[in-house]
């Protein structure tokens, strides 16, 4: 068995294209909801933070600055990847179940 058959074994048998797909689109999503947040649910919360500049927003803790508002963006950010990620799995389990069936 040569080389490139094996290659070509290693990249079916452990689904590496679908797994290169998969991080793409991954970094597409990330992008996507990043603007989203960035664009559409921070300039809402920035109303309500005076000033309105959210990404700079800190406490200060007598010597202890901490920036809070680039972590709730950040926060968001995980929080609507992780449903969405959520919810594909979810629809992907269901249609493993009726495939099985």
């Amino acid at each position: 068995m040569g080389f490139a058959q094996e290659f070509r074994d290693f990249l079916t048998e452990y689904k590496v294209m679908g797994l290169a797909i998969a991080f793409i689109m991954g970094a597409a999503i990330t992008t996507l909801v990043q603007s989203l947040v960035n664009n559409v649910i921070m300039p809402v919360v920035g109303v309500l933070i005076p000033g309105g500049a959210w990404e700079t927003a800190t406490f200060a803790l007598g010597p202890i600055v901490i920036g809070w508002g680039a972590f709730v963006a950040a926060l968001i950010n995980f929080i609507i990847i992780a449903v969405v990620v959520f919810m594909i799995a979810k629809m992907i389990m269901k249609e493993e179940k009726v495939s099985k069936k």
